[in-house]
């Protein structure tokens, strides 16, 4: 059964999203606070997590980063819930690694049809685990750790999703658009030009191996078919 934890400290809100993830045959756990949040994660490993970024003891954000750097739950998917919804407070929650960003107040059955979105990808099949080699680029899936030539590079979790979206789609343009909604879910509230920044510096981090990651002007992105088909200096 998928296990969805609700961190939010509006008690009536709390029982809205609870009524309705539980009609849609979801198993709720509800918390107020963000430490208390962090020890259920530990011991019940949810599915998914929606996240209030004003919580009395703790902010959500920091409740974000500190699952999303830690390999043990980076991979939790994490929709934030806040009253704050500007450009820069929902970059900021993307750059933290949240899977989604919904600003309130919002529409229940939109929030409910994002986390149906994210609960999809984590479904889809065919996706490949473990260790990953290519030429001088290692890939650790489920330590959610990165090589580049021995040395260990340090990604953050949304940079590591892009990078993991990109090498299994290799050798086919994958535009910004379709970027979005693999990498950031359904969320019209990040343009294709933040594509564009993130690309920019996952290709910073991955130095050696940056140029495995090809530009294809006017269109989007494509990860090399082989390391000896990586084109320099793109």
């Amino acid at each position: 059964m998928v296990k969805i934890l609700v961190v939010e400290d509006e008690q009536d809100l709390q029982q809205v999203l609870k009524f309705n993830l539980q009609q849609a045959g979801y198993h709720v756990r509800l918390t107020a606070s963000g430490t208390e949040a962090l020890r259920i994660v530990a011991q019940e490993a949810p599915t998914l997590m929606l996240l209030d970024v004003m919580l009395p003891d703790i902010l959500g954000t920091e409740v974000c980063r500190m699952l999303k750097s830690d390999p043990a739950t980076a991979e939790l998917p994490i929709i934030m819930l806040t009253a704050r919804g500007t450009e820069s407070d929902r970059v900021g929650g993307f750059e933290l690694g949240a899977d989604d960003y919904v600003t309130k107040p919002f529409s229940v059955r939109e929030l409910m049809l994002r986390v149906s979105a994210i609960l999809k990808r984590l479904q889809t099949p065919g996706a490949e685990h473990g260790r990953i080699e290519f030429g001088v680029l290692v890939i650790d899936r489920d330590a959610h750790r990165v090589w580049v030539a021995e040395q260990e590079v340090e990604l953050s979790a949304l940079e590591f999703r892009l990078l993991v979206a990109l090498y299994e789609r290799r050798n086919r343009v994958q535009s910004r658009s379709s970027l979005l909604d693999d990498v950031w879910g359904v969320t019209a509230d990040v343009t294709t030009r933040r594509v564009d920044t993130h690309v920019r510096r996952l290709r910073e981090n991955l130095g050696g191996a940056r140029n495995y990651m090809e530009t294809v002007r006017g269109v989007g992105y494509r990860f090399a078919a082989s390391p000896d088909e990586a084109r320099p200096g793109d």
